[in-house]
């Protein structure tokens, strides 16, 4: 699964450059051109990298940083910050508010794309991960194979992507809508009950037989990777 970067910025030309290039390098991204904008959109989903002007109508870029850091499922979310002030004081003033990094315009597209991936490969190091493994389920991505105890899985490209997910987020609690979001996209209309149809058909093609089901019904709620199976696999 790509990242998801979401863009704040509200120079239309600097936007549509940073989207094309962050595009280009497989990225999932969104554009906002508006401070308070962006806050509505990140209490409705979190991405896994902001990049953000310091300068944005309808709220600061620093007010904006400020709020994500005191919210405790933005705590943690890395942010690059973007800013034609280059003065040491206002570099700092950025950091201490808590971005995670800061580029002065003009900048180096290259200088900011290497930043995105240094900040990702800390913060989500599955994200950039060539296998990613939990109990005795891996999955490759370069090759697209998945095998469970050594065995080879045949999955479906939308159950491939659905253990991908999970295997990103082992043990959180995903609900049918952030299921749909995350695996099949926003722009992308689709029944709900349809989760429940491709989960039930991941979880026979990764339990043929008796093995423990790795994936966990939690009602009311969702579905989540079980972190109980990737303890019971390791004894």
């Amino acid at each position: 699964m790509s990242a998801r970067i979401l863009v704040v910025e509200d120079e239309e030309a600097l936007a549509t450059l940073l989207r094309y290039n962050l595009d280009s390098e497989g990225y999932e991204v969104e554009t906002v051109a508006r401070g308070d904008e962006a806050d509505t959109r990140l209490k409705e989903r979190i991405p896994d990298l902001v990049v953000l002007d310091w300068m944005l109508p309808g709220l600061s870029g620093i007010e904006l940083c400020r709020r994500l850091r005191a919210r405790p499922e933005t705590k943690q979310l890395p942010i690059i910050m973007l800013t034609a002030r280059g003065e040491e004081s206002e570099r700092v003033r950025g950091l201490a508010t808590g971005a995670d990094d800061y580029i002065v315009k003009p900048f180096s597209v290259p200088e900011l794309l290497a930043r995105v991936k240094g900040l990702l490969r800390r913060a989500s190091p599955e994200r950039l991960a060539t296998v990613l493994a939990y109990g005795d389920i891996e999955l490759d991505r370069e090759k697209r194979r998945v095998a469970r105890s050594g065995r080879p899985i045949d999955l479906g490209p939308t159950e491939y992507r659905l253990l991908e997910f999970f295997l990103e987020h082992p043990g959180r609690v995903f609900s049918r809508e952030q299921l749909l979001d995350g695996v099949w996209g926003r722009d992308i209309y689709i029944d709900e009950r349809t989760v429940d149809v491709h989960i039930g058909r991941l979880r026979k093609l990764l339990n043929p037989g008796r093995e423990q089901d790795p994936i966990r019904t939690v009602r009311g709620a969702g579905y989540a990777l079980d972190d109980r199976f990737a303890k019971v696999a390791e004894q």
